[in-house]
């Protein structure tokens, strides 16, 4: 089967000629056989890139053709989008979004905007996790222990996005009736600590399985995950379930949250489920193939998401503080960064390992 090159198109040479002295000479990708069993995907037989690289090829391989450039720009235009999209929001709303406000015309200095900080967190969150995502598929190939290093990282992005989430639908989405169910009374402490297992147990996962992955592996990803989703979105699910259809056109946010449910099921079928490249191995390395699929869908997922709670926090915004009490706002936005720390620590005794273990295979 034909290989994909590194090399530049045509059009771009008398472009990039003047820059051949400076930039490294990226081989060509390899196929499946030619990588250790680590780097490689089911069904997936071209389009790797070479180990042992230096890190300066991996991250120019950006703008190359491989089979991870869509994972990679996915997720880092996704990024982008949500960045670019909350600064948008805050200007065009006015002071007081990003956590602080300025004071009356008397006045000096700022004051903090306790009602808005849970909404920083979650468009930080969702940068955090898809910029480690980007940073874990386009960095991973250079050797094994920046391999399994890159991928910790990337499931801590995705428990500090799942807390973000968690922490937004909780003060922004959820109804009265919601927050004094049992559910509602314990939401917070039960989604930071699902969070952190779905973290530690992906990352016990990649560390203690090896290719081929037995299916209790994708398991013992998948279940901690769903579990912690089921919670995460039961704010929303209630909203819906309680509201009508044809309510949603005066509502927006409610269709929004619908769109990002649907979304994000959709992702978690390419996830679990190795389509359409298990039907025609080679055919979708390139484009296609199942972990892009999932990629795109959770990337606009976490987009309509977004949407969605800028309506929940400008309908829930003025009362924000009465409801909830700012004292527990403070805690509910400090437990934020406690998770963080947590899932930092698990991921580094979980890299520890994996250094140890590599010494002792090379002895």
């Amino acid at each position: 089967m034909r290989q994909v090159s590194f090399a530049h198109p045509s059009l771009c040479l008398n472009f990039l000629s003047p820059l051949h002295r400076f930039l490294p000479s990226l081989p060509p990708t390899i196929r499946d056989v030619d990588v250790l069993p680590l780097f490689r995907e089911r069904f997936i037989l071209t389009g790797y890139r070479p180990t042992g690289l230096p890190w300066r090829c991996y991250a120019l391989s950006l703008f190359q053709i491989h089979n991870e450039t869509l994972n990679v720009w996915s997720h880092l235009l996704a990024a982008i989008c949500v960045a670019l999209r909350f600064m948008v929001f805050t200007i065009l709303r006015g002071g007081g979004v990003l956590g602080f406000r300025l004071q009356d015309p008397e006045g000096q200095g700022f004051s903090v905007d306790i009602s808005s900080l849970p909404l920083v967190l979650y468009a930080l969150s969702a940068v955090t996790y898809l910029s480690c995502s980007a940073a874990a598929h386009l960095l991973q190939s250079h050797s094994e222990l920046a391999h399994y290093s890159l991928f910790f990282l990337d499931y801590v992005g995705v428990a500090i996005y799942q807390y973000g989430c968690a922490l937004a639908l909780c003060l922004y989405s959820s109804g009265t009736t919601w927050r004094q169910s049992m559910v509602g009374e314990v939401f917070l402490p039960a989604a930071a600590l699902l969070a952190w297992l779905s973290c530690t147990t992906c990352c016990y996962a990649k560390l203690h399985f090896r290719r081929q992955y037995p299916l209790h592996r994708k398991l013992c990803q998948l279940i901690p995950m769903g579990v912690a989703y089921l919670l995460d979105i039961s704010p929303v699910a209630q909203r819906l379930a309680t509201h009508s259809w044809t309510s949603w056109t005066s509502r927006p946010a409610l269709a929004l949250h619908f769109l990002q449910v649907v979304l994000f099921l959709l992702s978690a079928f390419f996830f679990s489920c190795a389509v359409p490249e298990r039907f025609s191995p080679g055919r979708f390395d390139i484009i296609g193939h199942s972990h892009q699929l999932f990629h795109i869908l959770l990337s606009l997922c976490t987009l309509a998401q977004q949407e969605a709670l800028f309506h929940d926090f400008l309908w829930r915004r003025p009362a924000m503080v009465r409801e909830f009490g700012e004292e527990h706002l403070m805690l509910a936005c400090a437990s934020f960064s406690c998770l963080v720390l947590c899932c930092a620590m698990t991921a580094l005794a979980m890299r520890q390992q994996v250094q140890a273990q590599l010494m002792k295979e090379q002895r």
